[in-house]
């Protein structure tokens, strides 16, 4: 109810961290429907994929009542025409409702969409809302994000920021708060978890789904230790920047359908700098080679070595080129990252992570990225599957595994003499530089 006050009194900006079966798709479903009549406009429910949107919303039936939650929210009485195939309902007063999903975010065109509700934000792409916000600014709509919590990621950020924000609603409901479930409810399904899960990743499982924690692992995450040492060690920073007067170097992760991710790095010491990332869909190579231009020019960066994969040696059918070769026409200097299995790869980034400083501009798409990717979940024989959940932070986790396996291979700049440094575990602006290297014994790669 508070948050349906809120909207209903003109609120703009609602998020709730809710637990497990608290009704939070049906909440919104239902002001979505209130929404609808009182203003004639488009509006759409996001899940973090297309084909989740299906299941989870369009087909999916209350086991309370029997009936499917779309009929609920929006009774065929007050609609115009029903798409199944698009998962589109037109209503009678001029209004439409869609699920969409923020795996193909850059697809949808709504320049008269008036309110949005993302479903389980912690799994979908960040960048879906930063492409979809202008739309809603324009017409001054709502926008709503409702999720269970995934990791200290993206969700958690806009949690925090909503909650110094006073124009946003923000909300943390637990079991506990909400008396949905009796206490043997609660315990059942604790024992649930702790069955499928085993003991210590149970317990976890359960805090996360139902107390709201967001300091539990995410199950099956490939780098969870890692990036809990990362965080836990201070090596997020605002300090990080790259020395001045030596190359950045970029790893890539080039797709053709799906998105094109770069990190951007230096090698100092005997630590690997994180100074940006990038990642989006949809577009030319000229459009990377663009972003490339404006951040050199903004920071004064000097360009490096460009690491892709080696299906970058792959003709392209419309030019007869490689994308090296075209890479190169545009400026850039490809290097093929060497040879290795997905595993090797895996194992290559675990052995970097803990070198690694980043700078807080990477935090919301690639560190959320890699705290986020993980294996898939077998049902059938209880256990992860040794593939990958190919979502929004996959293509990211790709090009930092290509980074890892590259960034021996770059120039170590020397660390100016004036630069101190302590030793023990990295911290502060310590954490950005390592002693000097000896030179004298060492070759420059």
């Amino acid at each position: 109810m508070p948050m349906w006050s809120y909207l209903e009194n003109g609120g703009k900006r609602a998020i709730g961290a809710w637990h497990r079966r608290a009704g939070k798709d049906d909440v919104l479903l239902n002001w979505t429907a209130v929404a609808a009549f009182e203003r004639p406009a488009s509006y759409w429910h996001c899940l973090p994929e297309y084909s989740q949107a299906r299941k989870a919303i369009w087909t999916a039936v209350d086991p309370m009542t029997g009936v499917r939650r779309i009929d609920q929210a929006f009774p065929h009485e007050l609609r115009a025409n029903t798409n199944d195939q698009e998962m589109f309902i037109r209503f009678k007063n001029g209004s439409t409702w869609q699920c969409v999903g923020s795996d193909r975010y850059n697809s949808l065109v709504g320049a008269g969409v008036a309110g949005v509700t993302f479903s389980e934000f912690a799994l979908a792409n960040p960048s879906a809302w930063a492409y979809i916000r202008p739309m809603v600014e324009a017409n001054d709509g709502w926008a709503a994000f409702i999720s269970t919590p995934r990791g200290r990621n993206h969700f958690r950020d806009l949690m925090q920021m909503a909650s110094k924000n006073k124009s946003w609603f923000q909300e943390s409901l637990s079991v506990s708060k909400t008396g949905a479930l009796t206490e043997e409810q609660i315990e059942e399904s604790r024992a649930e978890y702790i069955a499928l899960y085993g003991e210590d990743l149970g317990n976890a499982q359960f805090e996360q789904e139902y107390m709201v924690s967001f300091n539990a692992a995410i199950m099956g995450a490939f780098y969870a230790r890692e990036m809990q040492a990362l965080r836990s060690e201070g090596r997020i920073l605002d300090s990080v920047e790259p020395l001045e007067g030596f190359p950045v170097h970029r790893a890539w992760d080039i797709g053709v359908k799906d998105d094109t991710s770069i990190w951007w790095f230096q090698v100092v010491g005997q630590y690997v700098l994180i100074v940006d990332c990038y990642s989006q869909s949809g577009v030319g190579l000229d459009h990377y080679v663009d972003i490339i231009h404006k951040i050199r020019d903004e920071r004064g960066w000097l360009d490096g070595i460009d690491y892709v994969p080696h299906d970058a040696k792959v003709k392209e059918w419309t030019s007869g080129k490689t994308r090296v070769e075209t890479m190169m026409e545009l400026g850039l200097n490809p290097r093929l990252v060497p040879m290795a299995s997905k595993l090797d790869g895996v194992n290559a980034v675990r052995r970097t992570l803990p070198k690694c400083v980043f700078h807080t501009r990477c935090e919301a798409q690639g560190i959320a990225a890699l705290e986020q990717y993980r294996r898939e979940w077998d049902d059938d024989k209880k256990t992860f599957k040794a593939s990958e959940v190919h979502d929004w932070s996959s293509h990211l986790a790709d090009a930092f595994r290509y980074l890892s396996l590259s960034w021996q291979a770059t120039p170590t700049e020397r660390v100016p003499d004036h630069i101190k440094s302590t030793q023990g575990a990295p911290r502060a602006v310590d954490a950005i530089y390592a002693p000097p290297i000896d030179y004298g014994r060492k070759r420059r790669r």
